[in-house]
């Protein structure tokens, strides 16, 4: 059975490379999940110096001739918005709460069924000592909305040094993208999308942070796009292998998705999420199996219960309705909603011609 979540049951996928970009500053302190594409280099350092200029008042140059150039830049700009999201949220988090109040707004912003709502609503009934003590338990409640970041695993380009010789295979587009989450402060989950990249795959395995600590805290986590069960099987085993859990399966389906401007072969969404809904557990349980053995080989701490397992599905949502729906007859745990939000200026950046024509 999906999750009762107490916050938001939906989550802002990847648009393009700069729709997105920088969407958790807009909305990460209202507890509202987003993601980052972490691709295009050239274009992060251009936010990086805008948003550092506009909250820190001053800008580090990192030189582009150095050959981790692209990792370093990816790793300053996560742990930038890591450090303004927690200020924007630590700021709403001491607003009062009165109408019209950052706090009072992540409260509205939540659905009417979240069990932080209800909370929300008995406090407004209070007074007294009462109320002071409700209001400083709802502040501990609340949290930010994950800052992940998507990587497209095939965009992974050999790189070149100065004097034209082919770099290391870690210096590779998608190697870089992912060293450069890795080694950020962020607490989040990297969006692996568009098929498989065994070496990278293998690579994500170096990395400390995608395994459990003895407490079962996990600092990085990992979110598989696919369009199928097969493929969420056959890429889940895959990782278990390495002793790398898949904490998410974010399933799109080519057919539904807006994003994609070919709908490729295959299934619509109902029938997907039907074969997932049935065989869930059997899906967990087998890779579990798989997952412990590969951790114990590498002398590493292995859980004692299956990790929570998110199912979650984005592509082709255009109502409430549908997104009900889609939570309780396929027990999904969050919804994707991409399109509406290029309307939002608030949330993605769209220049006025393209807004005109969406």
């Amino acid at each position: 059975m999906h999750s009762n979540n107490t916050t938001h049951t939906f989550h802002i996928p990847v648009m393009g490379t700069g729709y997105t970009i920088d969407t958790p500053v807009k909305v990460a302190h209202y507890g509202i999940d987003s993601v980052i594409s972490i691709v295009d280099h050239m274009l992060i350092d251009r936010f990086r110096e805008f948003h550092s200029l506009k909250f820190k008042g001053s800008y580090n140059v990192i030189p582009d001739d150095d050959p981790d150039y692209r990792a370093m830049v990816i790793t300053s700009y996560l742990n930038l918005v890591n450090e303004i999201v927690a200020d924007k949220f630590e700021r709403l988090k001491n607003s009062p709460f009165e109408p019209g109040s950052e706090i009072t707004r992540y409260f509205e912003l939540l659905p009417e069924y979240s069990t932080l709502k209800q909370d929300y609503y008995r406090m407004l009934d209070l007074n007294g000592p009462d109320l002071k003590s409700e209001q400083d338990s709802l502040r501990m409640l609340i949290k930010p909305g994950a800052v992940d970041v998507n990587i497209m695993t095939k965009i992974d380009k050999v790189n070149y040094s100065t004097n034209n010789e082919p770099l290391p295979v870690e210096y590779n587009d998608a190697h870089a993208s992912l060293r450069g989450f890795a080694k950020s402060n962020l607490h989040s989950s990297v969006v692996l999308s568009a098929g498989m990249n065994p070496r990278l795959y293998s690579y994500m395995a170096s990395f400390d942070d995608f395994y459990p600590d003895e407490s079962g805290f996990q600092k990085k986590k990992i979110i598989l796009k696919v369009s199928d069960y097969r493929s969420a099987m056959i890429q889940g085993k895959f990782l278990a292998k390495k002793g790398l859990w898949i904490s998410e399966y974010r399933i799109e389906s080519g057919l539904n998705c807006g994003g994609h401007a070919f709908a490729t072969d295959g299934f619509l969404l109902g029938p997907i999420l039907g074969e997932f809904k049935v065989n869930r557990e059997q899906l967990l349980r087998s890779l579990f199996d798989i997952y412990s053995a590969a951790l114990k080989s590498i002398n590493r701490h292995v859980p004692t219960a299956v990790p929570v397992t998110r199912i979650t599905v984005q592509g082709g949502v255009g109502t409430s309705t549908e997104h009900e729906f889609l939570r309780e007859f396929y027990e999904v745990d969050s919804v994707g909603w991409g399109s509406p939000f290029l309307l939002v200026p608030e949330v993605t950046n769209v220049d006025k011609d393209t807004l005109k024509l969406l």
